[in-house]
């Protein structure tokens, strides 16, 4: 199955959570964001276009800026850019940055200590990808490091204590299950226990220690499968799922929630935004993001969520917009 067909194919239990609330609880507290009453909470703003549109770049906050690296620039043809466009939120500025040593797209990346790591990904429309590429703002170069165990396209990335969990994805015909965490430090990869449900463009972040990833493409559709990982314990529980159903979305983890916009409910581009409460094991629903979009990057910096281009309907031409969610 070739990636275009795989992509024209897209179309609770409560297990632990008494574990899952203790913990969060005694977390939350450091990581919540506060509600400064002069800030509009829960609305969306923009900011200014990049200069490239692209779909599915890989993204991750490096020091004060925001990275988009790589991603289509056409979805019918496969073809892949390697660019790295790099955004100063304190300005609203775009600069170029130091280009990919090859272009890639549906890569995930992370960011520890001042290097920036982008994972896998897809070459075309059926090369998977288990390449990693580190590049280091001191020097301006990127550099190869240790293979993923899995060569995959569309997983997520969630560091916890400077280690990078790479999780779900997609390997020719099949979405996976398989979690790899890597070790910038040594350089090396660790086989982590796999996802309850197999699935390609899952949301991912760390909430309360937790490794919470919500919903993303099943062989089954999208269900909104949401899962909780506990990397000490090795063991995912299943919470509420996701009351939209998607793939392809935005999002990420502010303040103890796993915020979630847009994407593709099985069919349609939603303008919709949920948040996901793991101490409750609710999901509620927010303002709409102005414009849907499908397979944007996106990444939290200072407390709100940003994304990055897409598009706004099925095989539709890139976007170049930004838009940004103040919870």
């Amino acid at each position: 199955m070739t990636y275009t067909q795989m992509l024209l194919n897209r179309a609770s239990k409560q297990i632990g959570l008494a574990c899952i609330a203790t913990l969060l609880s005694m977390n939350m507290a450091s990581s919540a964001v506060a509600q400064d009453s002069a800030v509009p909470h829960d609305t969306w703003s923009s900011g200014a276009p990049m200069w490239r549109p692209i779909v599915a770049p890989s993204v991750a906050v490096l020091g004060n800026r925001i990275y988009v690296v790589g991603g289509f620039i056409d979805w019918n043809s496969g073809t892949g850019t390697a660019d790295t466009q790099i955004y100063n939120p304190a300005s609203n500025t775009w600069s170029r940055g130091v280009s990919l040593p090859t272009p890639l797209h549906d890569a995930a990346a992370a960011v520890v200590n001042n290097v920036l790591y982008v994972f896998g990904g897809m070459e075309g429309l059926s090369t998977f990808l288990s390449t990693v590429w580190a590049y280091d703002p001191q020097t301006k170069t990127w550099s190869s490091k240790s293979a993923m165990p899995t060569a995959r396209a569309q997983a997520a990335a969630v560091v916890k204590n400077n280690i990078i969990y790479v999780i779900g994805g997609y390997i020719g015909s099949a979405h996976v299950n398989n979690v790899e965490s890597y070790n910038p430090a040594t350089d090396t990869w660790t086989e982590e226990v796999p996802l309850l449900a197999e699935k390609s463009t899952p949301i991912a972040g760390l909430i309360g220690g937790w490794i919470v990833a919500a919903d993303g493409y099943t062989d089954r559709g999208d269900t909104g499968d949401t899962e909780a990982y506990n990397p000490s314990a090795s063991a995912w529980k299943s919470v509420a799922p996701d009351p939209t159903p998607r793939d392809g979305e935005c999002g990420g983890s502010i303040g103890g929630q796993l915020y979630v916009a847009s994407g593709n409910n099985n069919g349609p581009v939603v303008t919709l935004t949920d948040s996901f409460n793991a101490l409750s094991n609710t999901w509620t629903r927010l303002a709409d993001i102005p414009q849907a979009t499908l397979e944007p990057g996106y990444a939290v910096y200072k407390g709100k969520l940003y994304c990055f281009g897409g598009a706004g309907t099925w095989l539709g031409p890139p976007l170049n917009n930004v838009q940004i969610y103040q919870p």
